[in-house]
């Protein structure tokens, strides 16, 4: 069964605030066992800048999967099967 668009979004936005969630925790039991003393307003703002790369570096992910998809997916031209085999 295929995922709808509307629950693809949805399970992208719980991601992204259970992933919020999870780096504000991890900062405020963490940090301090090396020594890192930050309030709770210092967390939340980290928290963000870490979710925003997440979100980044997610997305960058997928597009170069999808270009890897559609190369391999991508008709042969004649005579140059062996090529992509070598290389």
């Amino acid at each position: 069964m295929k995922q709808s668009r509307l629950m693809s979004l949805v399970e992208s936005v719980a991601n992204v605030i259970v992933g919020y969630g999870v780096a504000v925790m991890t900062q405020i039991l963490i940090f301090p066992i090396f020594g890192l003393h930050t309030t709770l307003a210092q967390n939340l703002k980290m928290g963000a800048i870490f979710t925003i790369v997440s979100i980044a570096r997610s997305f960058a992910l997928r597009r170069v999967f999808e270009a890897i998809r559609v190369r391999s997916s991508s008709p042969q031209i004649p005579g140059t099967e062996q090529l992509s085999k070598e290389g």
